[in-house]
């Protein structure tokens, strides 16, 4: 039998590479000599559906554009971090204070603002830069370590940030309905109904040795291997370039 993989924690590129080696494995074991085609062909026309969807994310203009500008902004946001808890070990008592008060501020929304995903750092960032220009304890304590252009620049960078964001998924909208997330449970339709018509066609076989032992067997390997890839990922480990930016 098939061995299984939560195939929603898979990243969009790992997903993607997943399914194109579940179906390289069976073509490279004959798939004609298996009672497949008709399934086989609609999971790999899936397959190539889905990978022109993400290629096609990947190539975008604005999203090159996102990184460079979602770079800027963890830049100012760590910068700023690091600056203040620098100033926490400082002689002067004030400016211990006035660190250690907007650092709580910080700490409200959370560890590691610069590793949220595109839309909540976003909106946390908002949040954040609204406390400082409008909470007089805060306002002062910016206005004290003459960080005004650094929040500025922070401000800009995350404003430009959801003006491009915004833009790049108009641009989705306008070019295709269909989104990768909505073609990856298009994808994973036709996955299970392969991967369970093999194993039917194999407990059905009456005279040993089964003639899917050795795709399953191969195919058990692929998947254990990216099981393997889920367990050791780390829970704040960046992620490369994903177009449905649910991680970083």
């Amino acid at each position: 039998m098939m061995n299984s993989i939560d195939l929603q924690k898979l990243r969009n590129a790992e997903y993607l590479q997943y399914m194109k080696d579940f179906s390289g494995i069976i073509s490279l074991n004959n798939s004609a000599q298996f009672d497949i085609e008709a399934k086989f062909n609609a999971f790999t026309i899936k397959i190539g559906e889905l990978e022109a969807l993400y290629k096609k994310a990947l190539a975008s203009e604005k999203t090159q554009e996102l990184l460079l500008i979602d770079a800027r902004r963890d830049a100012a946001i760590n910068g700023i971090y690091y600056f203040l808890f620098s100033y926490t070990y400082h002689f002067e008592t004030a400016k211990q204070q006035n660190a250690q008060v907007l650092l709580e501020n910080m700490a409200l929304y959370g560890s590691g603002i610069a590793r949220l995903n595109y839309q909540a750092e976003t909106a946390t960032l908002n949040n954040l830069i609204r406390d400082w220009e409008n909470k007089p304890e805060l306002t002062h304590a910016i206005a004290e370590f003459g960080l005004t252009e650094w929040v500025t620049e922070l401000k800009t960078a995350n404003e430009e940030f959801n003006t491009k964001y915004l833009s790049r998924t108009q641009e989705y909208g306008d070019a295709s309905p269909e989104t990768i997330k909505l073609k990856r449970e298009e994808v994973n339709v036709a996955y299970y109904a392969l991967r369970d018509r093999i194993d039917a066609l194999h407990l059905l076989v009456e005279t040993p040795p089964s003639p899917y032992v050795t795709v399953i067997n191969q195919l058990n390997a692929l998947t254990d291997q990216y099981n393997v890839l889920l367990v050791n990922r780390k829970p704040d480990s960046p992620d490369a370039i994903d177009p449905e930016d649910s991680v970083k």
